[in-house]
């Protein structure tokens, strides 16, 4: 019995409060029955902010309406909202102390707010606990660098598509930031003093900005760095320390820049990296030793770039990774990447790799491509399949081919049959004016001048042999 009793008074209180927040609902909002008072006032066609709002308030929903300007204390004294929403507004100023009166808001939604331009050093005064503020989209050109002062528990900012030229010094400092979205800016530069002190930083978005200049030692104060986006910016190039210090980086995303090779020096503490994105850049070049301390990689992405050719001593050792994204490459099919094509059958974990060249072999996937070996067990690039004979002597050396051998023959069958200078030139000039010309059409396929020859000199035995038949 006591225990029913002591139930019902208990539930007094939670009675009360679900009673007076619908009692205390402002005109054209919605108010709920549930335990945590919540105002739904989005999409109400509100052209400003209700003179009244519950005191039991725990989120603020007025989303989507006309409201222009908030001014100060604009919501009274609500000590149990956690959660304020004006985004998609025509809000175009707001008064220093707009939210004071709000000293337990957590989250504050203002995104979508175009004609927002300018903010207040202390537009966000005495917001304490506010662990999360949203300014996407808001037109902002800067913000003041001391605007934050007064948040010292702000972990998550969104500023991502607004007009800043550079990361807001305002964040400068701010030891609990854990995430800041800055994607979709006009930012040219990470300056060496950019993120100093952002000692608790885990993911930082600046993708699809202007960047072209990363200072050296821009990161070194984000030891905690997990998630860095910088695609889709101008860099070039990267200075050998960018990423020194950033041992617990998972995943960095390089790709759609302009970046020409991939240097030994980026990559060297990050041992726990599992996802690198080199994708849309122009990489002609990577240097041995660039991967070889990412020991915990799993996806590597260098599609659509302009390598050529991998040689093994990149990828050593190639156990490490679970996809390696290479299409859109002109690949240069020859021995070379002999060792590719057998990965690719054995681990299944590439695939689309199209030949660019030789001519021999374009189009086909390199899966596709077949090798031939020496007898000696060496491996014969397609474009060799099509010479007469495989000589093992480095070019410029003098070789004993096929073609030498067949030449002296027909030189010692002319002389044999004492056929006169006159006669060998007409015929050779015959010869050449007809079959060279057909032949040298394809040459594309792999024909050079040495082989058409060959071919001419045997028409020629072929032409001698027979007016022979005929004189017998």
């Amino acid at each position: 019995m006591f225990v029913i009793i002591l139930n019902v008074f208990l539930c007094i209180p939670r009675v009360y409060s679900v009673w007076a927040c619908v009692r205390s609902c402002p005109a054209s909002c919605v108010c709920t029955q549930e335990r945590s008072c919540s105002i739904l006032c989005d999409r109400a066609g509100l052209t400003q902010i209700p003179s009244e709002f519950p005191c039991e308030a725990y989120s603020i929903n007025l989303d989507k309406n006309s409201i222009r300007f908030l001014a100060e204390r604009a919501f009274g004294t609500l000590p149990s909202l956690r959660t304020l929403s004006l985004s998609h507004n025509n809000i175009s100023f707001i008064t220093p102390g707009a939210f004071k009166g709000l000293a337990s808001l957590a989250e504050l939604r203002m995104a979508h707010n175009e004609y927002i331009r300018y903010l207040h050093t202390r537009t966000f005064t005495s917001l304490k606990r506010l662990v999360r503020l949203d300014l996407a989209d808001c037109n902002l050109f800067n913000i003041p660098d001391r605007i934050f002062i007064e948040l010292p528990s702000l972990r998550e900012l969104f500023c991502f598509q607004n007009n800043f030229r550079r990361i807001p010094g305002a964040i400068r400092g701010m030891e609990n930031l854990t995430h800041v979205y800055l994607e979709k800016n006009r930012i040219e530069a990470i300056a060496y003093n950019s993120l100093l002190g952002l000692t608790r930083l885990k993911y930082l978005n600046l993708q699809d900005n202007r960047i072209n200049v990363i200072h050296d030692r821009s990161f070194q104060d984000c030891k905690k760095m997990e998630y860095l986006y910088l695609n889709d910016n101008f860099i070039t190039e990267l200075p050998e320390n960018s990423f020194d210090g950033l041992l617990r980086l998972k995943m960095l995303n390089l790709g759609g820049n302009s970046l020409r090779n991939v240097s030994n020096t980026w990559f060297r503490d990050q041992f726990e990296l599992e996802v690198l994105y080199l994708d849309r850049n122009r990489i002609s070049y990577i240097e041995e030793g660039a991967f070889e301390n990412l020991t915990s990689l799993v996806s590597l992405h260098l599609n659509s770039n302009n390598l050529t050719t991998l040689p093994f001593s990149v990828f050593q050792p190639v156990y490490f990774l679970g996809r390696l994204y290479l299409f859109r490459n002109p690949w240069e099919c020859d021995c070379r990447i002999e060792w590719l094509k057998e990965w690719m059958e054995n681990y299944r974990l590439v695939r689309d790799i199209p030949c660019a060249s030789p001519s021999s072999v374009a189009g086909l996937d390199l899966t596709d491509v077949v090798f031939e070996r020496t007898l000696d067990g060496f491996c014969l690039d397609p474009e060799e399949l099509n010479l007469t004979t495989y000589s093992p002597f480095p070019t410029g050396e003098p070789q004993s081919t096929t073609e030498n051998r067949f030449n002296s023959l027909i030189s010692k069958f002319l002389l044999q049959k004492g056929l006169s200078e006159e006669v060998v030139n007409t015929t050779e000039s015959f010869i050449n004016t007809t079959l060279f010309d057909g032949l040298s059409n394809q040459a594309p396929f792999g024909l050079r001048e040495s082989n058409i020859k060959l071919l001419c000199s045997f028409n020629l035995w072929l032409f001698i042999t027979s007016q022979a038949v005929a004189v017998k």
